[in-house]
């Protein structure tokens, strides 16, 4: 008797001893008569739940394979065998599946390498688990990480990130890792996921194995590389759109007379809306870095501030010409001259009605027809009736060279007229060809 109640006091102890000596244990199955009433299978788990600190593993020498996967919706979904759960479906009512809390198994301590944020992963999940020990643990989590962007052609920029799985307590000699699931089904889920929400498409993932070295220590890896493409339909009609309807009134404003008191004030309401515009959508650009759009739209003011200046400018010319016509230094005459000539694409401004020498001086506010001034010159008759001819004829061309003067200033803003309308149209012209080209790029 005494022989027989220390065997039945040591065999229980032998049991659990070579389940937790590395290379001692083996696989073995649950006896799970009654298995599945009322709590009955809790207790023939306690054995088990009592060593999650333990890897389970019968011969610690061969590493646990833990096997990943996960979605773009940020769902980490891992896999791993554990040997001391196993039962035989056929003596266990049927019973193939059953779930319990994870923190009653030992979990694998996999983490992304890029995450930068708090896991706020729920507490209290579970973890299914099969008949032949397979245990599968899906995590919802939501990743923060760390992607090198490169929003130059924001918003039609692609990136490229990647999210590294790997283990910071397990070497290679004690865990490796595996593949759930193939890379094409991975993209192809998450794709079907995502495809109806959010600023970004998914277009591939790709995968690549490494040994990350500490020290002594190698430690196993999968790489994730995930391409993605932000749509950019809210941009467009939200940023370009807009900003290129402005540029085009603005450069239809060249339509209006160069002597027009309105030009120069239509111009002014133009640039101030068009800040106003920058400062409303200034929350839709990035927050770091030059994208092309803020060059496009730095390019687009200072168009604007340009059109502006030289409208100030052909006012003042031309309020300049109909008092005291200023000399036009030779090499701008040359220069006119070269510009108007009729093999020169430099046609007339886009005013309509104009003649070849722009607009004719008696249309200038205070200047009136040549034939007109002499007729009313002061002592004209008396000048002639008493035998002064000489006078009068001076009088004649210093008027024919002040209204000559006049022609060559009026000609020249409206040469400046032209050339600033064509800026406009190629600079509106390059930008459709630019969003188009990268729009289906």
């Amino acid at each position: 008797m005494e022989g027989s109640w220390l065997h039945r006091e040591r065999f229980p102890f032998f049991l659990v001893l070579s389940l937790l000596l590395p290379g001692r244990g083996s696989a073995f199955t649950i006896n799970c008569s009654r298995f599945g009433q009322q709590g009955v299978y809790t207790t023939v788990l306690d054995s088990v739940f009592d060593r999650k600190a333990f890897r389970p593993a019968t011969n610690f020498s061969i590493p646990t394979l833990v096997n990943i996967s996960f979605t773009m919706s940020a769902i980490l979904d891992v896999v791993w065998d554990n040997p001391f759960i196993r039962w035989n479906p056929e003596e266990c009512e049927g019973i193939t599946k059953i779930s319990t809390a994870t923190k009653n198994l030992w979990l694998p301590d996999i983490f992304i390498t890029e995450f930068m944020d708090v896991d706020k992963t729920p507490k209290g999940l579970k973890a299914y688990i099969n008949n032949e020990g397979r245990i599968r643990y899906k995590k919802p989590m939501k990743v923060t990480s760390i992607c090198e962007l490169d929003i130059f052609y924001f918003p039609f920029d692609q990136q490229n990130c990647t999210l590294t799985f790997s283990s910071f307590l397990y070497t290679v000699e004690s865990m490796l890792l595996g593949m759930e699931k193939e890379v094409w089904e991975i993209a192809d889920t998450s794709r079907n996921i995502i495809q109806t929400h959010g600023e970004w498409e998914l277009l591939s993932i790709s995968k690549a194995t490494a040994k990350l070295s500490m020290g002594t220590n190698l430690y196993d890896q999968i790489i994730f590389y995930v391409a993605i493409r932000r749509r950019p339909r809210l941009y467009v009609i939200n940023l370009l759109v807009p900003s290129g309807f402005l540029v085009a009134i603005d450069a239809l404003s060249f339509f209006l007379p160069a002597e027009s008191e309105n030009r120069a004030p239509f111009k002014i309401t133009l640039l101030l809306g068009y800040n106003v515009f920058l400062l409303m959508m200034n929350d839709l650009l990035p927050i770091s870095g030059t994208p092309l759009i803020s060059v496009y739209f730095a390019l687009c003011l200072s168009l604007m501030v340009v059109s502006l200046l030289e409208t100030i400018l052909i006012t003042y010319l031309l309020h300049l010409a109909t008092t005291q016509p200023p000399p036009m230094p030779h090499w701008l005459h040359s220069l006119l001259l070269r510009c108007t000539s009729p093999r020169k694409c430099c046609p007339a401004a886009p005013q309509k009605g104009n003649t070849s020498l722009g607009l004719s001086p008696a249309h200038l506010p205070g200047v009136k027809e040549p034939v007109e001034s002499v007729g009313k010159v002061p002592g004209l008759k008396e000048a002639e009736l008493n035998g002064c001819p000489g006078s009068t004829r001076a009088q004649q061309e210093d008027e024919a060279q002040k209204q000559h003067l006049v022609s060559l200033w009026v000609q020249f803003s409206c040469v400046m007229d032209t050339l600033l309308f064509r800026l406009y149209l190629l600079f509106m012209a390059t930008s459709i060809t630019t969003v188009i080209v990268l729009w289906n790029t």
